[in-house]
């Protein structure tokens, strides 16, 4: 239950720490952006953390392959928020990176919210 809690948490700041690394860099504000990316990337490794603990704790239990696409999932939603970043600090474009980050976000959502029961 505890690890529930704690992995939502992560995640939640993970969000929005993404949001203001983003307007950070579309600002112009460098050295802001810098620091709220590297914090982000700290939230990456507690989200995969969080995520980890409750995989191996529920997924022999409740459906091992949801939880295995939820996990796949969770990861690409990571991998799409640091490749917006990245492209956003490179001057790049990011429209397939947002849309992907949003399909999976939406598909992790659901999964969690809706399929599982943890």
């Amino acid at each position: 239950m505890y690890t529930t809690h704690a992995h939502v948490t992560t995640w939640v700041i993970a969000i929005i720490l993404f949001v203001i690394a983003f307007a950070l860099y579309k600002s112009g504000n460098t050295k802001g952006s810098k620091i709220v990316h590297m914090i982000l990337r700290l939230f990456y490794i507690l989200v995969i953390i969080t995520g980890g603990i409750l995989f191996f704790k529920f997924q022999s239990t409740f459906g091992p392959a949801l939880y295995g696409m939820k996990l796949l999932g969770g990861l690409l939603v990571i991998g799409m928020m640091e490749m917006i970043l990245t492209r956003i600090k490179k001057g790049k474009g990011t429209g397939l990176f947002w849309l992907l980050f949003i399909i999976f976000f939406v598909a992790v959502l659901y999964l969690g919210f809706v399929k599982l029961p943890m």
